[in-house]
Order: C-alpha cells, then sequence, then structure tokens
C-alpha cells in the first residue's frame, strides 16, 4: 500500500479558520449530547431515585463490563418533535460489552413523559432491532414504560416500522438464534407487555416491575373487579403464577447482576470471517481534519487528506488513481480491518461512476466491506454527460451498491445531493450503518439550486400569461425555499427523523467503525449476485 502524503500547511489562514468552525460545530454536538443524557427534567429523576430505580443510564452503565465501550445509537433521535421530550425519544438504544459479549442495549427511560412510546421512539427501538438482527446480536431490554403515547396513535400503532413491528423483529430474531432478554424494572402495560412476554427469558424487580394486559383501573372498568398492581402483575405473581416471568431480583442492580449471569452463559459468536492485521494509528495527526473540512457550503473538503489522517499507518492502495479521478477508491485498514473506501473529489462523471462499479465488485469478490465517504452534489449534467451514458453510468454504479452483500457503512463529511446521494449509499439503501458529521448536509438538491429551479418554472408560468416580474420580486419568492431547504439540508434534522444513526465528532468517525467492523467480522458471509448491468 501507498503512503499517504499531506500538502497542507497547518498556519494556512484557511486552514486556522476551517478549524474555528469544525470546532464551534463540535461544541454545538456535545452540547446537544448533554441535554440529551439528563434524560427528563430533575423533578422526574428525583421522583424515579426516590422509588429505590437508578436512573436509565446508570442502569445501562451496571450492566455493562467496567470501563467498556458503549456506542449509542440514534442520541439524538426525535429532537425538537415533541414538547417537553429531551432528544433521545425517551429511549436508550446503543452497542457494548456483557461479560465480553457486545449486546444491544435497549433502555426506556422513565424520567422522559414515564418513558412512553411515540412515534420515533417506535422507530428508535426498530432501527436498533435492525443493527442487531444485521449483527446477531443479543438483545437486552431494560423495560420500564406506560406503553404507546395515545395522542400520537397514527405513529405507533397502524403500519410497518411502528410498535407492532418491534413484536415481530423479536419473533423473528428469537428464531434465528438471536438471544432476546427482558428486564421489567418498571409498568409495562397493555401491549407493551408482549415486549418482555416475546422473549426468552425475563427477569423481574419484585415490588417494582409490573405486567399486564389492562390495569387495575381498566380491570374495575371492565369486569367490577377490584385488584392492587402487585397483586394483578407484580414479580411474585408472575414468576410462580403465570410463568410469564423466570426470575425475581430484589432490586435493580440485583436484576442486572442476573442478566449478566444469563449473557454469560450463551453460546459464543462465529470465528471472525476476515484476518485482521495489527492496528496502526494515522502517521499523521487526526486533530488535523478540524482544519481540513470546509467551511465553505460552496468547496468540497479534501478527502484525500483525510484518509491520510484516518487509515491505519496513512496507508491507502489506491484502485485506478488516473482514471475517473472525482471519485476517490481504494483499500486500507481501520484498527486493523479491511476496508475498501469509496470518496467523493467532485462531481459524479461517467467515469468515476464506471470506477466505482468495477470496484465495488472487487471488494464484494474479496469479501471487504464499504465505506462510503459521502461529499458530492450530484452527477453531471448537460449535453455531453447525457450522450456520453452518464445515466447508464450511474445505473451500474447504484446497482453494485444496492446489490453488494458485504458491510456497508456510509458516513456524510459535508453535501450530499440528489442522485449523488442515493448512488453514495443513502439510507433508503439501508447501508449497515449511517452517520454524519456536524456540518454534513444533504437534500433533493442544494439550497440555491431549488430556489432557482423553482423560480424558473414561476417565471415561465408568468410569461405565458403576458407577465413578468421584478429582481426584488424574484428574490422575494427565492428566499423562503432557500430556507426551506437550508433547514431540511442539516445533519440534526437527518439525526431527529432518524434518517442516519448519528452525528459523529469527525474524530470518533474511526473508532466507531472499527467497532462495527469487529462485531460485522463475526457474521457469516453471504454471496452477491448482482443485478443486471446495462451495456
Amino acid at each position: 500500500m501507498s503512503l499517504l502524503s499531506s500538502r497542507v500547511s497547518t498556519a494556512d489562514p484557511d486552514f486556522c479558520l476551517n478549524r474555528e468552525a469544525s470546532e464551534a460545530l463540535i461544541a454545538e454536538l456535545h452540547a446537544k449530547r448533554r441535554l440529551a443524557c439528563a434524560g427528563g427534567s430533575a423533578k422526574a429523576r428525583e421522583k424515579h431515585l426516590a422509588r429505590g430505580k437508578l436512573l436509565p443510564r446508570d442502569r445501562v452503565e451496571a450492566l455493562l463490563d467496567p470501563g467498556a465501550p458503549f456506542l449509542e445509537l440514534a442520541q439524538l433521535a426525535g429532537e425538537g418533535k415533541y414538547e417537553g421530550v429531551p432528544p433521545g425519544a425517551s429511549l436508550i438504544t446503543g452497542i457494548g460489552l456483557v461479560c465480553g459479549r457486545p449486546c444491544m442495549i435497549i433502555a426506556n427511560d422513565a424520567t422522559v413523559k414515564g418513558g412512553t412510546y411515540y412515534g420515533m421512539t417506535c422507530r428508535k427501538h426498530v432501527r436498533a432491532q435492525q443493527i442487531a438482527r444485521a449483527h446477531r446480536l443479543p438483545c437486552i431490554t431494560l423495560v420500564d414504560s406506560g406503553g404507546g403515547f395515545l395522542p400520537d396513535m397514527a405513529n405507533i400503532f397502524p403500519d410497518v416500522g411502528q410498535f407492532g413491528s418491534i413484536f415481530d423483529n423479536q419473533v423473528r430474531m428469537s428464531a434465528e438464534g438471536i438471544p432476546q432478554i427482558a428486564v421489567v424494572m418498571g409498568p409495562c402495560t397493555a401491549g407493551g407487555a408482549y415486549i418482555p412476554s416475546l422473549c426468552d427469558q425475563v427477569v423481574i424487580v419484585r415490588e417494582q416491575g409490573t405486567m399486564y394486559l389492562g390495569g387495575p383501573e381498566l380491570t374495575f372498568a371492565a369486569t367490577g373487579e377490584e385488584i392492587d398492581a402487585e397483586s394483578l402483575g407484580g414479580a411474585q405473581m408472575h414468576t410462580s403464577v403465570s410463568g410469564v416471568t423466570d426470575q425475581i431480583a430484589e432490586d435493580d442492580r440485583h436484576a442486572l447482576a442476573i442478566t449478566r449471569e444469563i449473557v454469560r452463559d450463551l453460546p459464543l459468536p462465529i470465528a471472525p470471517r476476515w484476518a485482521k492485521q495489527p492496528a496502526l494509528p494515522p502517521r499523521l495527526d487526526p486533530l488535523e481534519i478540524y482544519g481540513l473540512v470546509s467551511r465553505d457550503p460552496r468547496i468540497p473538503t479534501d478527502t484525500r487528506e483525510i484518509l491520510a489522517r484516518f487509515v491505519d499507518d496513512s496507508r491507502f492502495q489506491e484502485f485506478k488513481p488516473l482514471y475517473g479521478d472525482t471519485l476517490l477508491t481504494g483499500f486500507a485498514h481501520l484498527h486493523g480491518h479491511p476496508i475498501a473506501i469509496l470518496a467523493n473529489q467532485g462531481v459524479l462523471f461517467t467515469e468515476s461512476a464506471l470506477k466505482a462499479a468495477h470496484f465495488i465488485e472487487l471488494a464484494c469478490q474479496r469479501d471487504i466491506p464499504l465505506l462510503f465517504l459521502s461529499d458530492v452534489t450530484g452527477f453531471m449534467v448537460g449535453r455531453a454527460a447525457e450522450q456520453g451514458g452518464i445515466a447508464k453510468a450511474g445505473a451500474k454504479m447504484i446497482t453494485a451498491m444496492a446489490s453488494a452483500n458485504v458491510p456497508k457503512y456510509s458516513v456524510l463529511i459535508g453535501a450530499s445531493y440528489g442522485a449523488g446521494y442515493l448512488a453514495m449509499c443513502g439510507r433508503p439503501f439501508n447501508p449497515t450503518a449511517m452517520f454524519a458529521w456536524p456540518n454534513a448536509r444533504s437534500a433533493i438538491m442544494g439550497p440555491e439550486q431549488a430556489a432557482t429551479v423553482l423560480a424558473l418554472v414561476r417565471k415561465q408560468a408568468l410569461r405565458a400569461d403576458g407577465r413578468d416580474w421584478s429582481a426584488d420580486e424574484e428574490e422575494a419568492f427565492k428566499a423562503p425555499i432557500r430556507k426551506i431547504y437550508v433547514d431540511f439540508q442539516g445533519a440534526y434534522n437527518f439525526s431527529s427523523n432518524l434518517w442516519i444513526d448519528g452525528v459523529l465528532d469527525p474524530l470518533e468517525t474511526r473508532d466507531v467503525l472499527a467497532l462495527l467492523l469487529d462485531l460485522a467480522a463475526r457474521v457469516t458471509a453471504q454471496p452477491t449476485p448482482f443485478g443486471v448491468f446495462r451495456f
């Protein structure tokens, strides 16, 4: 592999301005994360503690191996969507080590609206299950929830990807031998009672955890029977009478200790499917990435300089370096794991799309995971491009990317617009995991382009009516369109809507991907049957 060099001066004024802009964005990211980590209000947290419970994040910490990393997913999902609900949508999800075994942790946050499920809560839970299923990770659900948030019924009840899909995923994963474990640490009512009921093993906390399809009030209203919550659906009843739960714990810590024992006895995952080399840090300082990320939306980031500070030992075996040079392709390692990288260096031309298709096919044949670093305005347009078969070449790239059955990771590191976003393994193509840097932006097209296109349509309509408009009128028409696109395209809007799995500090990206690659290495390889390529 060739050693990547750098032509960047850290003393350059432009580098310094980029670094300042990046540091401001990173500060904003960490402020948002702190808000998410706080959970509910101080009053709600105090009330939770007064009941003898651990706070939700303390539960997660007590479950995990001491000092082990925890990759939190969708931490900012639902941000700004629900009044009084902080980022995270009342649910904590992430991957961590339990007795040395990677597990998916799904924990209700009862300090936020009683841990009720909003539409985004359902989607976040389902997304965590999807990632767990892809990596065959045991799912441990820490249940403490009042069930569905009834005013949001349309987003939690009738459709695929909502609350019912949680049950479907549990059943399918259990059938595939992926362990499903629940710890009932609070209320679990109505349809929510099926989350633990559909698990392989269930632990419940005495005089704290409850499970019932209808609570005491509903039972009285429906049957006239008067009964307390503990007798109706408490730990003692469910463990000794109904058999719905398997083990009683005396408190949260005891329940989590029992859960760790359950995980300790699970079958081990398969051996890694690819050889891992010794992990080597980049030769160039990763901190310099802050000064490389372009602060100007009109100027793309030089991804070659990024890779020099990102891949192991700053070594990169470039594929077709003299052909289609607006797309950088090549093989490298991340913490010893092999990776096949596609990184934009400008607009996608016919040559770069053909190069991508060839490279993806090669990576699939060698069973090497794919990493897409997206910073692209789209495919080239115009007469020459169309006559040169840009649509056909783009279709080849998309066919190869969509067909690929190796692990696929997508990171938005700058602009990602239109068909360029899709071709670089956008969310519709189900990447194994997808993230964005705080500066990232994505939409069907850029704000100025969208405003110009719609203004031209409007101008044609006016001329057909024999009218025209002034420059001021045109600008008044374009300004709100620009704002709509600017508001839409930001990384935090994508994170809030769960169109990505999280917003990453650029310096976190290498470690996050390495963790995911370690998980992917323990999943059986799948052959790739490619779709028809047009010639």
